[in-house]
């Protein structure tokens, strides 16, 4: 307690003193940047210009493209701009707003993901039903509780992981993490939100449960299809699915719940970078490049634009 000081602003990790290497990680972010920002624009595009994509699961894809789209926009940018510039400051108040915008993004992509696997549970193993239970009203309703518990969420973490004064200002991460600003806190206060952590990881581990269950379900229903081309378009869907939600959970849960080390390693930056990258850069190709409406809906959009 004697050694808290008032923290103005803090100091991120600097990946490499080398001006080289600073360089080749700033078109590495920007690749990244600009690949996952043009795949989620033309699925959001697409699906909004296409009046034969205004169905429940385009509208929740578009909402994931979007909640896709913010999550990579709080964290990329600063780390370009460091690369770049060679800067490592971020300011006390930015450092708020990225934790408050990166958990509420993160927690939505699960929220999200949750609720898809629900549509597409009702679609293939209740089909007669489908337009009944997934009306207009109730997928407006899903998203919306979906959006509303978790901005609440995101309020909640950050509070607690600002509330304790800090001791130091270096943050053995690219971006402000809340187990990396949770070590440098000078009071117990800090525990509280290791305790909001575990809530959540039990709340996160839930839906993974829930959706591992539901695809169980669907894939079971799906063995029962005579067509074998129907088979693979639901495997083709599912699987992938899975796969990346687990990529997503396992490391989160990885960088979220283990002791932080005292040094930062070439480990942490990977595992951040599967958590935080790459589901929102998989998610287009995943559940939208391979979908041949998709593909109709973005011919005749960039059609139109050619012509135009």
């Amino acid at each position: 307690m004697d050694n808290q000081t008032a923290v103005s602003d803090f100091l991120l990790l600097e990946i490499s003193k080398d001006r080289k290497l600073q360089i080749i990680y700033f078109i590495f972010f920007l690749a990244l940047f600009l690949a996952t920002l043009t795949g989620n624009l033309l699925i959001i595009a697409a699906i909004a210009f296409d009046h034969h994509l205004h169905t429940p699961m385009y509208f929740f894809l578009m909402n994931l493209a979007m909640q896709d789209i913010g999550s990579i926009s709080v964290i990329i940018p600063k780390s370009m701009v460091n690369s770049l510039m060679h800067i490592r400051e971020i300011s006390y108040t930015g450092c708020v707003t990225q934790v408050l915008l990166f958990v509420f993004f993160v927690g939505s992509d699960i929220a999200l993901l949750t609720v898809m696997a629900h549509d597409r549970y009702v679609a293939i193993c209740n089909p007669l039903q489908y337009e009944m239970i997934m009306n207009q009203e109730t997928c407006i309703q899903m998203v919306a509780s979906a959006w509303i518990a978790c901005l609440l969420n995101a309020v909640l973490h950050t509070g607690g992981t600002f509330a304790s004064p800090f001791c130091s200002s270096l943050v053995n991460q690219m971006f402000c993490e809340i187990p990396q600003l949770l070590k440098l806190a000078c009071s117990d206060l800090h525990y509280i939100e290791q305790g909001f952590i575990l809530f959540s990881i039990v709340i996160a581990s839930g839906c993974f449960i829930f959706t591992t269950v539901t695809y169980a379900q669907i894939l079971t229903a799906v063995l029962k299809i005579p067509s074998v081309q129907g088979r693979k378009k639901a495997f083709s869907t599912c699987l992938p699915h899975l796969i990346v939600f687990s990529i997503f959970l396992l490391t989160a849960c990885f960088a979220y719940l283990r002791p932080t080390p005292d040094q930062p390693s070439n480990l942490d930056l990977v595992f951040t970078l599967l958590y935080s990258i790459l589901p929102p850069m998989l998610n287009p190709v995943i559940y939208s490049m391979r979908n041949r409406d998709i593909k109709v809906a973005l011919s005749r959009l960039l059609s139109l634009g050619q012509s135009s």
